[in-house]
C-alpha cells in the first residue's frame, strides 16, 4: 500500500486543509506528519524546535514519513519535509501535489503571531526566504501543481481528483 495522493508545500498553502477535503471525498483516512510527530514527541514541533533542536525534529519527521508512505491514505506533509534527499527520492513514483501559494496568500493566511519556529522574527521576510530556498524542491518531486490563491478548498480539491482520473 502507499498513499493515494501527497500533498506538499510551504506553510499557508493549504495542505492540512485539502488533504481532510480529498480524504473525505475518496473515502480514505487523512494522515499529516506533523501531526504524527507532534502526537509521538507528547509535544507541540515549536517545542521540540526549543528543547531539541531542528536537527532532531527533522530525524522525528523523517521517521513519520517512512512510516506514513506505508498507508493507503491521502497525505500531507510538513513544509520542510522535501528538504531531505532521501525524503525526496522516497517520493518518486508517488502522486505527489505541490500546492502553491503566493506570498502575500500564504502570509494572510498563517498570520503574523504564528508559532512556526521557522518563521520566528519578521514572519513575511522569513516566509519569503523560505518559500524561494523550497520552490524548486516542491517542483522537483510534485507530479501536478496547484495554484491555491483566489480558490476555494473544493475548487483545488477538484482539480486534484481530476488529475488522479
Amino acid at each position: 500500500m502507499s498513499p493515494v495522493v501527497i500533498l506538499v508545500g510551504p506553510p499557508g498553502s493549504g495542505k492540512s486543509t485539502i488533504a481532510a477535503l480529498l480524504a473525505e471525498r475518496l473515502g480514505v483516512k487523512h494522515r499529516d506528519t506533523d501531526t504524527d510527530i507532534e502526537a509521538g514527541a507528547g509535544q507541540p514541533i515549536s517545542d521540540i524546535f526549543v528543547d531539541h533542536g531542528e536537527a532532531h525534529f527533522r530525524a522525528l519527521e523523517r521517521a513519520a514519513i517512512v512510516a506514513a508512505l506505508e498507508d493507503d491514505e491521502v497525505l500531507s506533509l510538513g513544509g520542510g519535509a522535501i528538504l531531505d534527499p532521501a525524503t525526496r527520492a522516497d517520493l518518486a513514483g508517488h502522486n505527489v501535489v505541490f500546492l502553491d501559494v503566493s506570498l502575500g496568500e500564504a502570509a494572510k493566511r498563517v498570520g503574523l503571531g504564528v508559532a512556526r519556529p521557522l518563521l520566528l522574527g519578521n514572519v513575511r521576510t522569513q516566509l519569503r526566504n523560505l518559500m524561494e530556498a523550497r520552490r524548486p524542491l516542491y517542483v522537483e518531486v510534485a507530479k501536478l501543481t496547484v495554484q491555491t490563491d483566489d480558490r476555494t478548498p473544493d475548487q483545488i480539491a477538484d482539480e486534484i481528483l481530476e488529475h488522479l482520473g
